[in-house]
């Protein structure tokens, strides 16, 4: 890419949304429903922003959370095992109106999810004030990121602040159901992280996510409403990008699925990484199929150990 990322690369990124506990059950036989179905069990932290901001952490380059837990035994220990790695957990704002979000997810024998619910209610917390507070935050970092579970007049609010600051804005919208909150800021971002069906979300439009040339006339869609770089997965069909000089799809890594939580979450992260540090689009967005890839294998939201070593190496397996 020709000009920089951000103009200030070195700077904490700023990560914005949702934070939780995930719960994910993994079908031992095909489903049937309404009786009682044989499954393994796993617990985590996850939420979107929290696994970016952990991933990015893990990279090495620093992440400053901001989102709301509840006031109780799972959200002190979110907040421990977020800070281990060494995200900046302190303005992190806990609420007792709410409890720790959470997340219940189905997958079926090979790891594709079949349902999944959570109650992200403890996010509603984290006003526009909080925020306002908090500007400094925004002066000194290298890029706002947020994801769509962050409540509508809480969003408007930080993407005002990053466009104060000269931020490169860069948003997940989390979950069909939450996609069109990014709507209105289309034009503001820098970079998007749909997948297929948060893209159609956003286009108003279904297409066949099988057929790369629709999902890349998709992601020259959404640059043509003013999003700078739009990345957008497809699960086992890989990942098609866009901006407007440039276009094109990477291939799946094929792997076995153990658990598909937070696989997007660390191709988001990766790209975050890839791009701060000048490395080209399309090598970066192959770097994050490599960090999907790995955390499909494993049994929880973020990869221990995650290195962009590791990622290169998985690239040449």
């Amino acid at each position: 890419m020709e000009a920089s990322f951000s103009p200030n690369p070195d700077g904490p990124a700023l990560v914005l949304g949702g934070a939780g506990v995930d719960m994910v059950g993994r079908l031992r036989a095909d489903l049937r429903i309404r009786t009682s179905n044989p499954a393994l069990f796993r617990t985590s932290f996850g939420g979107v922003a929290r696994n970016v901001a952990e991933n990015l952490a893990r990279m090495g380059h620093p992440a400053i959370l901001i989102t709301a837990v509840g006031m109780d035994q799972a959200g002190e220990q979110l907040l421990e095992q977020t800070a281990e790695p060494g995200v900046d957990v302190s303005h992190v704002l806990r609420t007792s109106a709410y409890p720790t979000g959470a997340y219940v997810g189905v997958v079926d024998k090979s790891g594709v999810m079949q349902i999944a619910l959570d109650d992200m209610r403890a996010i509603s917390a984290l006003n526009s004030n909080y925020l306002r507070d908090r500007a400094e935050l925004f002066e000194a970092a290298s890029l706002l990121f947020v994801d769509a579970n962050l409540p509508k007049e809480t969003l408007r609010t930080a993407v005002s602040l990053a466009q104060k600051a000269g931020l490169p804005i860069c948003a997940d919208p989390a979950s069909t159901t939450l996609a069109s909150r990014l709507q209105p800021y289309l034009s503001h971002l820098k970079l998007i992280f749909p997948n297929s069906n948060e893209a159609a979300v956003l286009i108003d439009q279904p297409f066949d996510a099988t057929k790369s040339s629709q999902a890349i006339q998709v992601a020259k869609n959404l640059v043509g409403q003013g999003v700078e770089i739009c990345v957008i997965t497809l699960a086992e069909f890989g990942v098609c990008y866009a901006t407007s000089e440039t276009s094109g799809r990477v291939p799946a890594i094929r792997t076995e699925i153990l658990d598909p939580t937070g696989a997007g979450d660390a191709l988001t992260a990766t790209l975050l990484y890839a791009l701060l540090n000048e490395i080209p689009l399309d090598d970066a967005v192959a770097l994050g199929v490599s960090a999907a890839s790995l955390t499909l294998r494993h049994p929880g939201s973020v990869l221990p150990h995650l290195t962009l070593e590791m990622l290169y190496d998985h690239l040449v397996v």
